[in-house]
């Protein structure tokens, strides 16, 4: 007989457990004893993997959760020479995750940030961190494709704004429409800008 899988370990299971609770409900829609037992895990491992509790352990679900994202922005980027491409087909594929879970589990960046108070600076530091490192992976690849330092780092923040604020409205909607017009929208006004010259985005 074959071996069973391997049980993920306990920190990775907090972490899990967590990420789905923000992408789903927010920090604060799911209680600590609901999230324990989602990740199989009693109140002491939780805070012997994470000493600050439920709030450290969610800096540690958005800390992992922009390591994919910008790791798969990173694969597009390679694997397509037109940036423009490369980011309607990164869109799309956070579309179809929304889809795939009838709307419900949206990206957590902007479901946290939405609900998080002054008092939540750890929580926001680390929002920060993620949404600035995914603008600098845009702009990085803009820089590339020729576009000046400056430009490319204002593009990099509208795309981002259109990229959270698209899922959010197509969360709320129950529709992949407001996400998909708004790709469709900027992604061809940036192929018409003079400015945008070194790239032209081919047809999807």
């Amino acid at each position: 007989m074959p071996a069973p899988p391997p049980v993920e370990p306990a920190r990775e299971r907090l972490i899990a457990a967590m990420t789905d609770a923000l992408r789903r409900r927010g920090l604060h829609g799911i209680g600590l004893t609901e999230l324990l037992r989602a990740a199989q895990a009693p109140k002491g491992v939780l805070y012997h993997h994470f000493p600050g509790g439920k709030t450290e352990l969610a800096v540690a679900a958005i800390d992992q959760v922009v390591e994919r994202m910008t790791a798969g922005l990173d694969k597009l980027l390679a694997g397509t020479p037109d940036p423009l491409l490369a980011l309607r087909r990164w869109i799309a594929g956070a579309t179809a995750r929304l889809q795939e879970t009838g709307f419900e589990a949206g990206c957590p960046l902007a479901t946290v940030a939405l609900e998080s108070g002054p008092e939540d600076r750890a929580l926001r530091e680390a929002l920060a961190r993620a949404f600035g490192r995914v603008r600098e992976r845009i702009a990085q690849a803009l820089v590339g494709a020729g576009l000046p330092a400056e430009r490319a780092q204002g593009l990099a923040a509208l795309i981002v704004a259109a990229y959270e604020g698209g899922l959010l409205q197509s969360r709320v909607a129950h529709s992949a429409e407001p996400i998909q017009r708004a790709t469709d929208t900027l992604l061809a006004l940036l192929s018409a800008d003079p400015s945008c010259a070194p790239f032209q985005e081919p047809s999807p």
